[in-house]
């Protein structure tokens, strides 16, 4: 028993349990060629497919990021060139609005001003015109009144017209100088 356990470390020995046997080496090589060929004619095309579908929509994406970034910042540029020249528009406007007040203000003034002296003159005249007819009717009075009295004073009646006349005048135009001089 001995020397069948020698022989069988012999032969232990002489084959190397890390390297197979040359028949299970060539079969196992020959199924790897068969199997990686398969996946290069099937699989490859197919992974390589996808990755190439990833990529592009990947730079796909990127490029239509960058395109609506730069879309956005062209419609924000366009917006604020427009909010600029509204503005710039509004401060016009005011400014147009704020003269057109101005000369409006002014011709309104003007226009009460002219109303004023309109009315001022027009007051002048009625003034005038009434001061006449009261000193008018003022003179007859006080003549029918001086007549009157003088005709009792002097005890004959005045009733020539003429005579009537001159007495008034005389008496008013007396009256008349009295008050200027007291002035």
């Amino acid at each position: 028993m001995n020397h069948a356990l020698v022989q069988l470390a012999a032969e232990a020995e002489k084959e190397n349990p890390l390297i197979p046997p040359w028949p299970e080496l060539v079969i196992g090589l020959i199924a790897f060629v068969i199997v990686f060929g398969f996946l290069a004619k099937k699989l490859l095309p197919t992974i390589n497919k996808v990755l190439e579908e990833r990529r592009e929509a990947i730079e796909g994406g990127i490029e239509k990021a960058e395109a609506a970034q730069t879309e956005a910042q062209s419609v924000l540029e366009q917006y604020k060139a427009q909010l600029a020249e509204a503005r710039h528009e509004a401060a016009r406007l005011r400014q147009e609005a704020q003269e057109q007040g101005a000369a409006l203000i002014a011709e309104m003034r003007a226009e009460g001003q002219r109303q004023r002296e309109e009315i001022v003159a027009a007051g002048h005249t009625q003034i005038e015109a009434d001061r006449k007819a009261a000193a008018s009717a003022l003179r007859q009075d006080v003549g029918k009144l001086a007549t009157d009295l003088a005709g009792k004073l002097v005890g004959e009646s005045l009733e020539d017209h003429a005579r009537q006349s001159r007495v008034i005048d005389r008496f008013l135009d007396d009256l008349e100088e009295k008050a200027e001089a007291a002035r």
